[in-house]
Parts: C-alpha cells; structure tokens; sequence
C-alpha cells in the first residue's frame, strides 16, 4: 500500500515537518531518548482527552494510552479499515552503522500523511510480534542456474528461525511463470519439500510474477486480526518477459499493504540495472536489497531480514481529511534524533467506499 518517494517532494515534506513539529504537539515531543533507551510508562489521563497545540505545550495527548505489547488477534487495525480510517504503519529504526534500535517511544517521531500530522496515533508497539505472512519468491530463469543451491539452502534456513506458531509462509518461484510451489502454511516440511522441487530455466518474468503474487496471495487475504505480510525476494533484478511495468508492480504492492525484501544473486564486483531495480522495489515498500558479495553469503541476507522482523515498531493513526476515493497519500516518518534513520513505507493508496 505504499509508494515511491519523489526527491523534491521529499525536500518540501521535511520542512514542512519541521514548521508543524511546533504546532502539532499531538505528535512532536521535544526530549529524545538515548540511543539504547528504557521505555517511560506514559502518565494516566483521561480516555477522551484530545489533541491540542498551545503556546507552551502539556505532556502530548497522545500519550494519553499506555503502550499495548501487542495488537489483540479481534483489533481490527492492520490497515486502512472503510469504517473506520486508521493507517497500521511497519516500520524499523537503525543507527548510522545500520544497527537496529529499540525501545524508542512515540514522541520520538514525527510523521505526516498526505503533508499533514495525523489527528490522533491509537497505538504505539515496539518490537512488535504481529503474525507474519511471508512469502519467498526464488528466481527459477536460467541466469542464476549455478547459484540455485544457495538461494534453496538459505530459504530453508530462514523459515526454521522465523517462524512461529502463528505465522504463515509460501513458497514460490518464477521464471516467464509463476509456479505456486507451496501455499501458505506453518508446516516446514512442506515448506522445504516445496523449495527443493523448483528447478532453474527460462526467460524471467519478475515483475509480472511480483504483481500477481501481491494481488493473488496477499491483497486477497482474509485475516481476523493484524499480521505483518512481507515478499522476499532471491533475483539478479533481470526482466526480459514482463508485461507489466516495474512501477506496476510496485503499486500492485503498496495496495496489498506488502512490504517486499530482495536478496540479489548478481555478485560481479560492479552492479547493474538489476541491482538498481531490486532496490527501488525494497525502498518503495519499506523494505531493504541485500547485495551479498559471494553467493554464500546469500544467506547473510536471509539472517539480516529475520533480524529485521523481529525489530519492527507498530505505529497505528488516524489521517487528517482522510478520503475514501482511492488516491495515493504520502506518508514521511522521521526520527527527531538526528543519529537515528527510520525506514517506512511511503505511502499508501486510499480505499474507494463499497
């Protein structure tokens, strides 16, 4: 459900941050924590206090509810709900050396929908543990025959560290096709029988295969409560099949509410329009490329995006003039201590009233 950030935009988006970090107390806290620091427990205050902007401004508002450890499985927040507007935000903190960083707080942020501060945040989780629904995508085309091993052994690998009881998974790869080789489910074994079935050959159709996994597996999920939905993606970056367009792709993405992680194959000391591709897609949709310098070290990568699943916050708001007519809304997240980079999709696209 999230879009690509435009530079300029960005530019005019950050100082808009910066003028309304003083009027929206709501949201703009002034102390900021260290940079490994304790959670404060919030102070009580009354369930219908609303956001104000005074002169010299309270304690903000939103600090109003403690910090829920985690979603309950019947709290219908994962994402824009008609009835009721609420944006569910994923995303992950790290510090310059890309360490991750947890236990910040919620004043610790600023964000702004569609240029504006939200009207109020519901809940703020850290290190949140959502459901996952994961999919692995493995590039099948005859470019990265030699490398295949790898890319099954480190998939393998991954889905016995991440998942648990709740979580969900499916398994697929592509060449000029899709081939749905496991459907979701928590079962390794079938999980792995899955993986090891694939075999390389073929032109590469990656982002039709990108486009059709997010319409098909994650946009039509039915789920009671909140999960976390997340692609990784093991590719050299390559498409020679395609119908649809990259930027397809990527919106089919953001509207199934996705975050798309990508591992590339390509280890040639130089990169190419592939790598560029890989990381475009991850950057659009909050996630990250991984470029291993050996093949082995696909698995190096596999270990960075568990890691990274484990660390996410949770951050669920209620937009300012929110409309259901279907259009992109911008969405910027920064961390107001300048040591800190947040990662977070850019943006999402409305829902139209049914």
């Amino acid at each position: 459900m999230f879009g690509v950030t435009v530079p300029t935009l960005m530019n005019r988006t950050f100082r808009s941050l910066t003028l309304l970090s003083l009027a929206a107390a709501s949201f703009f806290a002034a102390p900021l924590l260290a940079q490994t620091p304790t959670p404060a427990v919030p102070a009580p205050a009354p369930a219908a206090a609303a956001p104000q902007a005074p002169a010299t401004p309270p304690a903000p508002a939103v600090q109003q509810q403690p910090t829920a450890p985690q979603a309950p499985a019947n709290d219908d927040v994962a994402t824009i709900k008609v009835q009721v507007n609420e944006v569910n935000l994923i995303f992950t903190v790290t510090d310059k050396k890309g360490r991750f960083i947890t236990g910040l707080q919620r004043e610790n942020f600023g964000l702004l929908d569609d240029g504006r501060p939200p009207v109020a945040v519901l809940r703020f989780t850290q290190q949140t543990n959502l459901p996952l629904r994961v999919g692995i995508m493995l590039d099948t085309s005859s470019s990265i025959r030699q490398r295949f091993q790898f890319e099954q052994d480190s998939a393998v690998e991954f889905l016995l560290q991440i998942l648990h009881r709740n979580d969900r998974a499916f398994v697929m790869g592509f060449d000029i096709e899709t081939d749905m080789a496991q459907g979701f489910t928590n079962n390794i074994d079938l999980l792995n029988q899955g993986i090891r079935k694939l075999r390389p050959g073929g032109g590469t159709a990656f982002y039709d295969a990108l486009y059709k996994t997010c319409r098909d597996q994650m946009l039509t999920m039915q789920e009671d409560g909140a999960v976390r939905r997340a692609l990784i993606v093991v590719s050299d970056g390559d498409d020679n099949y395609s119908r649809a367009q990259q930027s397809d792709a990527i919106k089919m993405c953001q509207r199934a509410e996705t975050i798309v992680y990508t591992i590339s194959t390509n280890v040639s000391p130089s990169k190419d329009k592939g790598d560029d591709i890989l990381k475009t897609i991850s950057e659009a949709t909050g996630g990250m490329a991984f470029f291993p310098v050996k093949i082995e070290d696909v698995a190096i990568g596999f270990r960075n995006i568990q890691e990274e699943l484990r660390s996410q916050y949770s951050l669920v708001y209620r937009p300012a003039d929110f409309k259901q007519d279907g259009s992109f809304r911008t969405i910027y997240l920064q961390a107001l201590d300048p040591r800190y980079k947040v990662r977070a999709s850019k943006g999402y696209f409305a829902p139209r009233p049914k």
